[in-house]
C-alpha cells in the first residue's frame, strides 16, 4: 500500500540513461515495477505530436514525475506544479539537490519543498539523506513515504549506511524506500532484508552492460529479500551450531 493505492510490485523504476528509448520500455516490462519515475525537465511538453519518452514507458504503469535537476526549493515547487498541470499526476518524487558533484539532498531546502507541496495537495515521496532525523521531519510535515539513499545517485555503491537506514524502518510510520546507490542486485535485496517497503533505481538496470537482463536480476532480488525479511533471519553467533545435533541420537552419550 503507497498512498492508498495497492501496488504488487516493491521495485520502483526510472527512465533516464538508457541507450534508445525501446530498450527502456523492454527493460521496463522485465522488471515487473508497476510505478516509473519520469523527470519534468526530460519530457516534452509542449509538441506532444513529436516522440516523447512517455511514449514508451508500458502501458497500466503509474507515472511518478521527478523534480530531478533542481537545486532550490522554488525551482523545485515550480517543476512539480508543471507536472500536475499538463497531467502528469499528482504524485511527485521530490528531488532538491545541494551539489552538483555529489548530488547530495539539501534537505533544508528539501522540507522547504515539501511543506509547500502537501499544502498545494501534492503527494510527496522526497528523496533524502540516510539522516533519522531529518526523515522524522519528513513525515511530520506530510510526506506520504520517505526515500533515504542507499548511497549518492549513480554511484552503484550498495547500501553504505545499514543501520541508519535501520532506525528510519525502525521509527517510521510511512513507507520507507530506499532510494539512489543501487549498483546490483545483491544490494537491493539488502535494503528489502531490512525490511524496505520498496527500492527506487535506474542507473544501476541502464547502466548495465544487458540492461533488460539487469531489469530481471533487480525484479527477482526485490522479490527474494522481501521473502527473507519476512521470513525472519537465524541470529548471527560467534561460534558454529551443528545442523545435524548428535543429542538423541542412538548410541550418543
Amino acid at each position: 500500500m503507497l498512498a492508498g493505492k495497492t501496488f504488487t510490485s516493491r521495485l520502483i523504476v526510472g527512465t533516464g540513461k538508457y541507450a534508445t528509448f525501446p530498450m527502456m520500455k523492454e527493460a521496463l516490462e522485465e522488471s515487473a515495477a508497476e510505478i516509473v519515475t519520469v523527470a519534468v525537465r526530460r519530457v516534452n511538453l509542449t509538441d506532444r505530436s513529436k516522440e516523447s519518452l512517455l511514449d514508451f514507458v508500458p502501458r497500466g504503469m503509474t507515472i511518478l514525475p521527478n523534480t530531478a535537476g533542481c537545486f532550490n526549493a522554488e525551482d523545485a515547487v515550480r517543476a512539480a506544479r508543471l507536472g500536475r498541470e499538463v497531467g502528469l499526476s499528482e504524485w511527485v518524487k521530490l528531488e532538491v539537490l545541494g551539489d552538483e558533484q555529489t548530488l547530495w539532498p539539501d534537505n533544508e531546502e528539501l522540507l522547504a519543498a515539501t511543506k509547500t507541496l502537501v499544502r498545494e495537495g501534492f503527494v510527496v515521496f522526497p528523496y533524502t539523506s540516510d539522516d533519522p532525523i531529518m526523515a522524522r521531519k519528513l513525515e511530520d510535515a506530510g510526506a506520504a513515504a520517505v526515500m533515504p539513499l542507499g548511497a549518492p545517485i549513480g554511484s552503484g555503491l550498495g547500501i553504505q549506511n545499514p543501520n541508519n537506514l535501520s532506525i528510519i524502518l525502525e521509527r517510521a510510520k510511512v513507507p520507507v524506500i530506499v532510494d539512489a546507490g543501487v549498483g546490483t542486485a545483491s544490494d537491493a535485496c539488502v535494503a528489502m532484508e531490512l525490511g524496505a517497503a520498496g527500492v527506487l533505481m535506474n542507473t544501476g538496470i541502464a547502466g548495465a552492460r544487458d540492461p533488460v537482463r539487469m531489469a530481471r536480476a533487480m525484479r527477482d532480488a526485490v522479490r527474494a529479500g522481501r521473502d527473507a525479511y519476512l521470513s525472519g533471519r537465524i541470529p548471527r553467533k560467534r561460534y558454529a551450531t551443528a545442523s545435524s545435533p548428535v543429542a538423541g541420537v542412538i548410541g550418543s552419550s
